[in-house]
């Protein structure tokens, strides 16, 4: 489903026009430039909503109705709930766990985030961020989510209006997804994650 396709449901929910909601469907669905396919999906979580999406946006946004429309329902009720047929919501833990270990090289990668973490050691709030992955799945892994060359040049500035790195950056965000699984469950709902299967079964 498009931004375009989630904005009219916004409309059909909450009034106001295509226009009202469009910015943020699409800044969801962003991280389609560096995975094509529905891996993509890391800020279809509530870390991504929380962390990312409400920081850049705002809790609330007027539509051209004058009706105050709370992002974070927004974003929880018209496009991830759809995009997994109004199934399950995915944690950033589903995504992680989907990720190959064993065919990244840990020393190395943990070198290259040790350099790259250093560059904001004196900001907390840059710092919180880019270590909230670890803080919500304990893997070490999950820091390749925010220490690679797109979310530094193109999330943190967003946020934070921190500067673009022009330079050599030793971690893209293809060490992601080249190593990232493609589960069922990603695509669309056609499988449930695990840490929703609890939910299922009652």
């Amino acid at each position: 489903m498009n931004a375009y396709k989630h904005s009219e449901i916004s409309v059909k929910s909450r009034g106001g026009v295509i226009e009202d909601y469009y910015a943020i469907h699409s800044f969801i669905d962003c991280t389609k430039d560096i995975c094509s396919d529905n891996r993509h999906r890391i800020f279809h979580t509530m870390w991504g909503i929380n962390n990312i999406v409400v920081p850049i946006f705002g809790h609330t946004i007027t539509n051209s109705s004058g009706k105050k429309v709370n992002v974070k329902d927004l974003c929880e009720q018209d496009h991830i709930l759809p995009d997994y047929r109004n199934k399950f919501i995915p944690t950033l833990s589903d995504f992680v766990e989907a990720i190959d270990e064993k065919s990244v090289d840990t020393i190395e990668w943990k070198k290259k985030i040790e350099i790259m973490h250093s560059k904001y050691a004196n900001n907390k709030e840059v710092e919180q961020l880019l270590i909230s992955p670890l803080s919500h799945t304990g893997k070490m892994i999950s820091l390749l989510i925010t220490h690679n060359s797109w979310f530094f040049n193109v999330i943190l500035p967003k946020i934070f209006n921190t500067s673009v790195i022009i330079d050599e950056i030793e971690l893209s965000p293809s060490i992601i997804f080249n190593n990232m699984n493609f589960e069922l469950w990603m695509d669309n709902g056609n499988d449930i994650p695990q840490s929703a299967k609890k939910i299922n079964q009652s």
